[in-house]
């Protein structure tokens, strides 16, 4: 099966089209479910992506008493094969159960194009072509009868079900009790299998229900309907009212409020902002302003008519309301307008009123103050509520960015820790499994850094990684622990535990409040996504190394088998001659195979020579012994004379500036790497041509070492790489022999002296030039050489 499905893969690549057919009971995620059902577990399975990415699907349906006739008849399987089919999976209820699920396999992919096709299309209206569920909760007491009434018309449909919280200028004067509620509610609903969404809503919260109900393609809601006077619904509707008004493409169904359930301040809150828990110092400063606004008025009545003074004690009322909250708002309100019958309305100095427009202007005045206190009050609270949210999403922000910025494992943990601990102002820490204790879990960071855990906190601990769901403080499983054990799940699997405790670790104190627990759980997302992306970033670089190491062992293998073997080849080739033949040869032959030998066995050497440099290269261990070398032309004879039989066939030619010719270097590694770079030229060179050496002052100072052919040349692009180990120019490979490794010693060893190497083009692009410079503070010229050796 799974070769199948991957040959279609390859022929999909390849731009072939494929048309297939597949058995329900084998895809991945339906295999449990295939086995609880049919007691046989399907060992042939595929990914459901093969379904997904189809571009089009055919339900083929077929009864279960014609599939078993069919069956019967040999046209599935034959012989006794089709008899033991039917008497063990393709029984009746087994087929039955398959048939429903296939159903609704293509049903959900059926919904998803036509969800993708209104997105597409920009279609507003809801097409009801799968049942959905929108169950909306508030504040109010009836939150968890609307969950389990929806978990109840959910699993009758065996439809999906969203429970929607929608937070409002209100929310930031819910008591701690309708807070617990709405926590309570949203955490059962996710136990109920359904999706818990909080968003942030405006002032219409009806409206903001049926855009989030039209976006997920809903097709029936279910929202509590609390019980009000007929004024209070005329003048104030609620939200089941205006859904009942508004919402005519979906199916409603209100819950009506028990008596135990109502909470009237719940409702009123959404149309007026009333806290109760206004401060003395509140009415005093409200009282001033009223007292101000007095005085600007008195002020300014001789130039202004009385309806534009009364502007001047709104002002104070709208100052109340921002400072203060909404009760001083009203008690300014009320008192302005009281204020204001005394001083300006005549009679003066009453309370009465003898002008029916002055009547009229005291009324609208307090009608208007009191209204534009509340709105002043809402206002306020959106912008607290956005700074709230601003915050959160900056703190998102830099959370992300820093574990973005993290390389490494220790990198993600560290910041992780940190930043949950300074952020929710709570003791925090990330748990691993034990690579060494399989099954074992270890802290690998925390902080404070003396964090620890009980007995009771290690069993939540292990239950959380075990079952993959949280345990300890606030949850359901182990609610004793001192700790909350969040699982850190990837794409890839569980990685770890993220856990928390207030600082203060009291038993009694909650934190859990749904906002905290939303931050939190992205904060775990995203330190798993970051541990997860740190861990494949290990994966890969053990995997370079790996595949790098891999391809030197070859390469070293590969020179050691072939370009070894040549000079024992000639060695034992002509000792055996000199062995078994000595009596019949003559003196120049016996010479001539003695000078092979010896000959060879130096070839040898500066192979292994080679290799045991790389070696002290690669470990950093290679020291240059240096010394003031007299005349650089004793080094470049010796070289020379050691590759005398290789440059027997080439002329090699000098020219040494004497200005530049003392050289401050290790002799005996100058004098490889002259030996190293001349057999290079010579292996690359027609018999006959010219190797130039020659030294010269370098334009940026010191002196610069050439040396140059008349070979076949290095391309441009191959320059550089070179001086890598075992790298060879694919023109080369197949006509020389080597290891590859001569250019990389020589930089190596120029390296360690403090100079570079570098390879050049020749002469009118013909052959190439190995360019080594020595700095300045290594050359003296050989005038100075000598009164400093007199002296």
């Amino acid at each position: 099966m799974q070769t199948g499905y991957q040959d279609v893969e390859e022929l999909l690549d390849a731009g072939i089209n494929v048309y297939t057919t597949l058995n329900i009971q084998h895809l991945e995620s339906l295999n449990d479910i295939i086995e609880r059902i049919t007691k046989v577990k399907v060992q042939e399975t595929l990914p459901d992506a093969v379904l997904q990415n189809a571009a089009e699907i055919e339900l083929i349906d077929l009864s279960p008493d014609d599939l078993i006739q069919r069956l019967r008849e040999g046209k599935v399987y034959l012989g006794d094969m089709a008899q033991r089919a039917m008497e063990s999976f393709f029984v009746r209820g087994n087929l039955t159960a398959l048939r429903e699920m296939a159903l609704r396999t293509a049903a959900e992919r059926v919904d998803k194009d036509v969800t993708e096709h209104m997105k597409t299309h920009g279609v507003s209206s809801i097409w009801p072509t799968n049942e959905k569920l929108l169950v909306c909760i508030d504040e109010s007491g009836n939150a968890e009868t609307l969950i389990r009434m929806g978990a109840r018309m959910a699993n009758r449909a065996k439809t999906q079900w969203i429970t929607l919280y929608i937070e409002s200028h209100a929310d930031a004067h819910l008591t701690e009790k309708e807070k617990d509620i709405i926590a309570e509610a949203l955490s059962m609903a996710e136990k109920l299998g359904a999706e818990a969404v909080t968003i942030r809503g405006g002032t219409n919260i009806a409206a903001d229900i049926i855009a989030f109900a039209r976006a997920r393609n809903i097709s029936r809601i279910l929202i509590g309907r609390h019980g009000k006077s007929w004024i209070s619904n005329i003048l104030f509707p609620s939200v089941s009212s205006q859904l009942v008004m508004g919402a005519s493409e979906f199916d409603i169904t209100l819950l009506h409020a028990t008596s135990r359930d109502k909470n009237e301040s719940g409702l009123w809150r959404r149309f007026f902002v009333l806290s109760g828990k206004s401060r003395f110092k509140d009415y005093v400063e409200s009282t001033l302003a009223i007292m101000c606004s007095l005085f600007v008025a008195l002020l300014l009545q001789s130039f202004l008519p009385l309806p534009n003074v009364t502007l001047i004690f709104l002002i104070g009322v709208l100052f109340s309301a921002v400072r203060s909250g909404l009760w001083p708002s009203l008690y300014c309100a009320f008192v302005s307008s009281l204020t204001i019958n005394f001083f300006f309305t005549e009679p003066l100095y009453t309370f009465s009123v003898y002008s029916q427009n002055d009547m009229t202007m005291l009324v609208f005045f307090t009608i208007v103050a009191i209204f534009t206190g509340n709105l002043a009050v809402r206002l306020k609270d959106q912008m607290e509520a956005l700074q709230v949210s601003a915050n959160r999403n900056a703190t998102m922000h830099d959370f992300s960015r820093k574990l973005s910025a993290a390389l490494t494992i220790d990198d993600v943990i560290r910041e992780a820790v940190e930043n949950t601990a300074i952020s929710f102002n709570m003791k925090t820490m990330v748990l691993l499994p034990d690579l060494e204790k399989e099954g074992q879990l270890i802290i690998v960071g925390c902080e404070p850094a003396e964090s620890r855990l009980d007995k009771i906190d290690w069993a939540a601990a292990e239950w959380a990684f075990k079952n993959d769901k949280p345990a300890g403080r606030g949850c359901d499983t182990l609610p004793a622990a001192a700790w909350l054990f969040r699982p850190l799940r990837s794409p890839q699997g569980l990685l770890g535990l993220m856990a928390v405790t207030p600082k203060s670790n009291g038993k009694g104190e909650t934190f859990d409040t749904p906002e905290q627990r939303r931050m939190l759980y992205a904060f775990c997302d995203q330190t798993a996504l970051a541990l997860e992306r740190a861990k494949l970033t290990v994966d890969i670089e053990a995997s370079r190394l790996q595949n790098e190491t891999e391809r030197l062992r070859t390469a070293l293998l590969s020179s050691v088998s072939h370009d070894l073997r040549t000079p024992l080849a000639s060695i034992m080739g002509s000792a055996t001659t000199l062995s078994h033949m000595d009596q019949s040869l003559s003196p120049a032959n016996r010479v001539d195979l003695t000078q092979n030998i010896l000959s060879e066995a130096e070839r040898l050497n500066r192979f292994v020579q080679n290799l045991l440099d790389m070696t002290k290269l690669g470990h950093g261990s290679m020291e240059p012994k240096r010394e003031w070398i007299g005349d650089i032309r004793e080094v470049l004879g010796s070289a020379t004379a050691r590759l005398q039989k290789t440059l027997l066939r080439y002329k090699v030619e000098y020219r040494i500036d004497d200005d530049v010719s003392n050289l401050f270097v290790d002799p005996i590694l100058i004098e490889q790497v002259m030996i190293n770079i001349l057999e290079n030229a010579a292996k690359y060179s027609l018999p006959g041509t010219r190797i130039l050496i020659s030294l010269e002052k370098h334009k940026a100072g010191g002196a610069a070492l050439k040396i140059s052919d008349q070979g076949q040349g290095i391309p441009e692009a191959d320059r550089e790489k070179v001086f890598d180990m075992f790298y060879r120019v694919r023109a080369g490979d197949s006509k020389v022999a080597g290891t590859g490794l001569g250019l990389a010693i020589c930089r190596g060893i120029i390296a360690a002296h403090g100079g570079t190497i570098h390879a050049e083009a020749g002469f009118m692009s013909k052959g190439t030039v190995i360019v080594i410079h020595f700095p300045a503070d290594m050359v003296r010229s050989k005038s100075f050489y000598r009164e400093e050796q007199s002296t």
